[in-house]
């Protein structure tokens, strides 16, 4: 678990960590650089769910040996889903990342939604549902890391 207090925005308890895959920790369906050992190290505060359509088929064998809860949604109503999915495990506890359009509804969900930009882009009903905004999926991650840039981020 990630305790945070923050000013004007309240205390997080996060442990669950929800993430979109295709532009927001993959590229292409390639798994970005640094991302699998940063998942790795955030495994042991916060339980990992990748949510994803799976749109290039590689989600399971890129994310082998990763701790990881990874989980295909049919092609439609993704936004609903992964809401449902997010409500599922606990809103009050769960930090979500994601760039895409059918992130926004898990973002404005969480307790703590990052929307990131990668070379994809973001959605701008995304960005308007988070609490932070990423240039990157490391970033964001980071973000879990050193609470204190959150705390530096939200607070009022």
């Amino acid at each position: 678990m990630i305790s945070i207090d923050v000013p004007g925005f309240g205390r997080m308890k996060l442990e669950h960590l929800v993430l979109d895959y295709n532009g927001t920790i993959a590229f292409d369906g390639n798994l970005i650089d640094g991302v699998a050992e940063m998942l790795q190290e955030l495994s042991s505060s916060l339980s990992i769910h990748v949510l994803t359509a799976d749109t290039f088929g590689t989600v399971t064998e890129t994310l082998a040996g990763t701790a990881c809860t990874v989980v295909v949604l049919p092609q439609h109503e993704q936004d609903i889903g992964k809401r449902d999915y997010v409500s599922s495990i606990g809103p009050e506890r769960t930090v979500s990342i994601g760039n895409g359009r059918n992130d926004s509804l898990m973002l404005n969900l969480s307790r703590l939604g990052i929307a990131v930009i990668l070379e994809e882009g973001a959605a701008v009903n995304t960005i308007q549902s988070a609490d932070v905004i990423c240039p990157d999926i490391l970033s964001a991650l980071n973000l879990l890391k050193h609470p204190l840039r959150l705390v530096a981020t939200l607070r009022t």
